[in-house]
């Protein structure tokens, strides 16, 4: 019979505790865009047109992008591998990438390729991204670390 009591003690005390787990507020990392600051507003798109961009969570060693001249390279794999893609503008804050080339035979984007881009969020250096590639839509996170160098 005590052992029946030490295991309902126990469960008692696992689910008190996953329950409080749940309450807790997560700690994002400095870097994501803060709920507690307001949102640009108007959202400030121009930011997309020249820069170096991380993706947000994302070391720069696995991915990072470069856009200049309406030309966007996104390197990845160490800064070994990269797809260079032409940016068409529609208005301000939406725009097709067009693959123009890419390094890696592997990678299932093709040259040719058309991305549809809408940036729906900014605050001071940061971007919010929503791509549709291929039916699927994706959010990208991006911060913007600095001017491309004329």
């Amino acid at each position: 019979m005590n052992f029946l009591k030490v295991i309902s003690v126990a469960v008692l005390f696992l689910g008190v505790s996953q329950v409080d787990a749940q309450k807790k507020k997560s700690d994002k990392p400095k870097s994501e865009v803060s709920s507690q600051k307001p949102l640009d507003n108007p959202i400030k798109c121009i930011n997309i047109k020249e820069g170096t961009f991380l993706r947000i969570n994302y070391p720069k060693n696995l991915w990072y992008m470069t856009v200049k001249d309406n030309i966007q390279t996104e390197y990845y794999n160490d800064g070994k591998d990269f797809i260079k893609s032409s940016m068409v503008f529609v208005d301000e804050c939406n725009y097709k990438v067009i693959v123009l080339e890419k390094s890696e035979k592997e990678n299932p984007v093709k040259v040719g390729d058309v991305y549809s881009n809408r940036i729906f969020a900014s605050q001071d250096n940061f971007l919010r991204i929503e791509s549709t590639m291929n039916g699927d839509k994706y959010d990208l996170p991006l911060e913007k670390i600095e001017e491309s160098k004329k």
